[in-house]
C-alpha cells in the first residue's frame, strides 16, 4: 500500500504524540459457572464488567467463536437479539447490517451506515470488505442503540466492535489452525509473535481460506458461492514503561472468490427460462471483469497514563478498499440487466481521547476527524431492449466530518450513578454524479467499445449539517447482584446525495410545468435522519444465573430510504433506463424487548466434574411507520413495514463440558430462530423471507495444557433454505418486468449444511 500523504505526515508527528489503545481487556475470564464468570468489555472506552454497563451490550469471546465453528462476523447475529448481519446481494464481502430496525440495505457510496463497524476502534466508513473473517479476534462486542458520545463516529442504530488480540508480552507464541470441511473447505491460519526486548514485540497472522461453491454457474461453468480469501496482519507493540503503550498494525485482505450469482424466482419473461431447482445455482452470464475485492489499512494506536487519574489516547488510521464485481441482475446468459461495477473507498481518521478515572467520577472527552472519499462507477447493459444500450453511472462522494464528544458518570452514592454525555457533529458532503447513455456495449471502464451518445446527469453538489446529540443515563445498583438503569440517547446520521440518481428523471414537484435547478437538487439530495431512543433495563447476576433484560422505545424521523426505479425516457411505454430515488420518507416508531442470559444447570466444581449451562438471547420488536411519503407526495405508511428486521429473534445454546483424557470435551448445541422479514419497505411475498430456524452443533476437545484443540462443527444441520437478500425490478402485482425484458426477481441464500473438522496447535 502507498500511504496517503496525510497519514505519512501524521505518523511522523505521532512519535511525539500519545494515543488510543484498542482492546486492552481480556474478553472472557471464565471460572466455573455463570455466577462467577466475569465478562469485561470496553463498550464505554474503559474496562468494566458487562454487569456494570448501563447499556444493551452483547459480547462474545474469540475462544467461544472458535468453539462454535463461527466463520465470519455474520455469525454474531445468530446469538444477538434484534441484530441482522447479512452478506449484501450479489457480493461475497459487503455487509448489510441492521440493529433494532435501523441500518443500511443498499451499500452504495453516498450513504452513511446505520450500524457502525469498528476494527480495533477504527471505524469502517464503507461496508465493502466488512464481512470480516474471525481471525486473531479477542472478542466481538455488539452495542444496541445510538452511539455517539463514546465512539469516534456517531452511529444511529448501534455498533459492532471487532477487537484483535494483544501480543504476548513475555514469550514467543505460535498458533496454527487447520479447517477441513465439505464443499472442499480448506483453511490454513498461522499466528505468531516474538518479544524482541522487554518492551518491544512483533507479531503476524497469515490466513488462506478456500471453499468450493455451494452451487454452480451453469452458464459459465464455475462455482457459485465459493470462497477464495488470502489475508495477513502484522503488528508491532512498544511498551517502554508500564504507563506508555504504542501499537502499529497493518492488515491486507484479498478476496478473489467468483462473482455471486442469484437465484431467479420467476421464469424468464422473454426467454421462458425455467426456475432452477437448486437455489445456489445460477445462469448468470456477465463475465467482462473478474471479481476482486482488496482491502488494506494501517493504524497507529497509543496510550499514555499521565497520572493515576488521567490518561490520553490517540487513534490514527488510513484505510483503502477496492471492489470490482460483475452483478448480473437478470441472472441469465443474455445482457438483459447486466451491471459490472467498481467501488473504491479511501478514508483517513484521527481520534483523540482524554480519559478521567476517579473515586466517584469517571469519563472521557474526545475529538474525531474523518476524511473519506467513495467512488462508484457501473454500467447497466440493456441488450435485450436495444443491442448495445448501456446506462453508465459515475458517482463520487467526499465526506469531511469532525466531532467533539464527552461522556461522564458520577456516583451520587454507592448505589446510584448518573451519566451525562453529548456530541457535536459537523458533516460536509460533496458529490459528483455523471450519468451517460452509451451505445455499442460496455464502457471503457470495463474494457468495452461502447461510446457515449447522451448525458442524462451532470450534477455537482455540496451540503453540510451540524447536530448536537445528548445522552442521559441513571443507574441504580442496590447490591452486587442487581443493576437497574434508564437511558435516553439521541442518534444522528448525516444527509447526502444519491450517486445513482438521474437529473433528467427529477419530477416537477410544484406541478408548474417546469423542472427547476432547485427541484433537481431536491431530487438528488436527502437530509439527515435522527433517532430518540429510550431504554430501561435490569441486569442480574447470582446463584448460577445471569441475565440482561431491556425494553426500548425509539422515535425514528426523516428516515432515508434508498431505492431504484425504471424510467421511460422516450415515452414508448418501455423503461429504457433507471434512476436512484432516495427520500426522507417520514417517521417510524420502533419498540421492543431484549432478554439475554445464562443458567448453570449443573456444575460439579469440587471434583472437576461435568458442567451443563444454558444460554439464550431473545429479541422482540414491533415497528411501524407513522408517516411514509412516496415520490408523488402521498402518505403510504399503511402499506410499508420496517425492512430487514424480524419481529422475533431468538437463540438458545446448551453447552456440556466434561473432563476427558487429560482435557475438556465441550459439546455445544445452538438453535437460532428468526421471524418473518421483508427485504424492502413494501412487503412482497414473492421475495420476502418467512420465519426459519437454524441448528448448529460443535464437539471440541482441548488439552489440559491448552496446546491442542480438535473440533467437529456442523452448521445449519437441518439444511434449511433461507433467503438473505434479493433484487426486485418487477411489478409486485403482475410480476411484469419493470426494467429489462426478462423480469428481475432474484434471491440470494444463506449457506446450506456444512460440516468442518478443525485442529489447532498452540505454543
Amino acid at each position: 500500500m502507498k500511504l496517503s500523504t496525510k497519514l505519512t505526515r501524521s505518523l511522523l508527528m505521532a512519535s511525539t504524540m500519545v494515543g488510543g489503545l484498542a482492546g486492552t481487556a481480556p474478553a472472557l475470564a471464565q471460572d466455573t459457572g455463570a455466577s462467577e464468570e466475569i465478562i469485561t468489555v470496553t463498550a464505554r472506552r474503559r474496562e468494566e464488567s458487562l454487569q456494570d454497563v448501563p447499556l444493551s451490550v452483547s459480547a462474545v469471546s474469540g475462544e467461544e467463536l472458535e468453539r462454535t465453528g463461527a466463520v465470519d462476523i455474520i455469525a454474531i447475529a445468530d446469538v444477538s437479539p434484534n441484530v441482522t448481519l447479512e452478506v449484501s446481494r450479489g457480493t461475497s464481502s459487503t455487509l448489510s447490517a441492521f440493529i433494532r430496525g435501523v441500518g443500511q440495505q443498499d451499500p452504495v457510496a453516498g450513504f452513511e451506515a446505520g450500524v457502525g463497524i469498528y476494527v480495533d476502534d477504527v471505524y469502517l466508513n464503507r461496508p465493502q470488505g466488512a464481512v470480516l473473517d474471525l481471525i486473531d479476534v479477542e472478542r466481538v462486542e455488539v452495542l444496541r442503540g445510538p452511539q455517539g458520545t463514546l465512539y469516534g463516529r456517531n452511529t444511529i442504530g448501534g455498533a459492532v466492535k471487532y477487537v484483535t488480540r494483544r501480543l504476548d508480552t513475555e514469550d514467543p507464541s505460535l498458533d496454527v489452525r487447520l479447517n477441513v470441511g465439505n464443499y472442499g473447505q480448506l483453511d490454513q491460519i498461522v499466528s505468531g509473535s516474538v518479544p524482541l526486548s522487554d518492551s518491544f514485540r512483533v507479531g503476524a497472522t497469515v490466513a488462506n481460506l478456500e471453499r468450493d461453491g455451494f452451487g454452480e454457474n451453469l452458464n459459465l461453468g464455475i462455482d457459485n458461492y465459493n470462497k477464495v480469501i488470502f489475508g495477513y496482519r502484522v503488528s508491532a507493540e512498544w511498551e517502554p514503561t508500564d504507563r506508555i503503550f504504542f501499537r502499529l498494525a497493518y492488515d491486507n485482505i484479498e478476496d478473489t472468490s467468483n462473482p455471486r450469482g442469484g437465484h431467479r424466482l420467476i421464469p424468464g419473461a422473454l426467454s421462458g427460462a425455467p426456475v432452477l431447482s437448486n437455489v445456489h445455482d445460477t445462469r448468470a452470464g456477465l463475465d467482462v471483469v473478474d471479481q476482486e475485492v482488496t482491502s488494506e489499512g494501517l493504524a497507529l494506536t497509543a496510550e499514555f497514563e499521565l497520572s493515576d487519574n488521567w490518561t490520553v489516547r490517540n487513534i490514527l488510521a488510513d484505510r483503502e478498499d477496492r471492489s470490482v464485481t460483475p452483478i448480473d441482475f437478470d441472472n441469465l446468459p443474455s445482457g438483459d440487466l447486466d451491471v459490472p461495477a467498481i467501488y473504491e473507498n479511501e478514508q483517513f481518521s484521527e481520534e483523540f481521547q482524554l480519559i478521567y478515572s476517579g473515586d466517584r467520577l469517571n469519563g472521557m472527552m474526545g475529538f474525531y476527524y474523518l476524511d473519506a472519499d467513495a467512488l462508484t462507477v457501473f454500467d447497466v447493459l440493456l441488450d435485450n431492449l436495444l443491442a448495445g444500450l448501456n446506462a453508465q453511472t459515475f458517482g463520487q462522494v467526499e465526506t469531511e466530518t469532525w466531532s467533539v464528544f464527552a461522556n461522564f458518570t458520577y456516583d451520587i452514592s454507592d448505589e446510584l450513578s448518573l451519566t451525562l454525555g453529548g456530541r457535536y457533529t459537523d458533516d460536509e458532503r460533496t458529490s459528483r454524479v455523471l450519468r451517460r447513455t452509451y451505445l455499442g456495449g460496455f464502457s471503457e471502464f470495463f474494457g468495452g467499445s461502447g461510446f457515449p451518445i447522451a448525458t442524462t446527469s451532470d450534477f455537482s453538489g455540496t451540503n453540510s449539517w451540524s447536530d448536537f446529540s445528548p445522552t442521559v443515563s441513571l443507574a441504580y445498583q442496590p447490591d452486587a447482584a442487581n443493576n437497574f438503569y434508564f437511558t435516553f440517547s439521541q442518534g444522528f446520521k448525516g444527509g447526502g446525495f444519491d450517486p445513482r440518481a438521474q437529473t433528467t428523471g427529477a419530477p416537477d414537484f410544484d406541478q408548474d410545468g417546469n423542472v427547476t435547478s432547485s427541484e433537481i437538487y431536491q431530487f438528488m439530495s436527502f437530509e439527515p435522519e435522527t433517532v430518540d431512543s429510550y431504554e430501561i433495563g435490569w441486569k442480574f447476576e447470582g446463584n448460577g444465573y445471569r441475565h440482561s433484560l431491556a425494553a426500548f422505545h425509539m422515535d425514528y424521523t426523516d428516515i432515508q430510504v434508498p431505492g431504484s426505479v425504471g424510467i421511460d425516457t422516450d415515452n414508448d411505454g418501455v423503461n429504457d433506463t433507471f434512476t436512484g430515488v432516495t427520500t426522507n420518507a417520514g417517521a417510524a416508531t420502533i419498540r421492543g424487548l431484549e432478554y439475554e442470559g445464562m443458567l448453570d444447570i449443573g456444575v460439579d466444581v469440587m471434583t472437576g466434574g461435568d458442567m451443563l449451562t444454558l444460554g439464550w438471547a431473545v429479541g422482540l420488536l414491533d415497528g411501524e411507520y407513522d408517516e411514509f411519503i412516496n415520490a408523488f407526495g402521498v402518505d403510504v405508511s399503511d402499506d410499508v413495514v420496517i425492512q430487514n428486521t424480524p419481529d422475533i429473534t431468538a437463540s438458545f445454546t446448551l453447552t456440556y463440558v466434561a473432563p476427558v483424557a487429560d482435557g475438556d470435551l465441550s459439546v455445544i448445541n445452538t438453535i437460532s430462530h428468526r421471524g418473518d422479514s421483508s427485504q424492502f419497505e413494501f412487503p412482497f411475498p414473492e421475495l420476502d423471507q418467512d420465519a426459519y430456524t437454524l441448528w448448529n452443533a460443535s464437539a471440541v476437545w482441548e488439552s489440559g495444557d491448552g496446546q491442542w484443540q480438535f473440533g467437529l462443527h456442523g452448521r445449519n444441520l437441518t439444511d434449511e433454505e433461507y433467503r438473505v437478500s434479493g433484487y426486485d425490478f418487477v411489478n409486485n402485482d403482475t410480476l411484469a418486468p419493470e426494467l429489462g425484458l426478462e423480469g428481475t426477481l432474484i434471491g440470494y441464500y444463506g449457506p446450506p449444511r456444512t460440516v468442518t473438522a478443525t485442529v489447532a496447535w498452540r505454543y
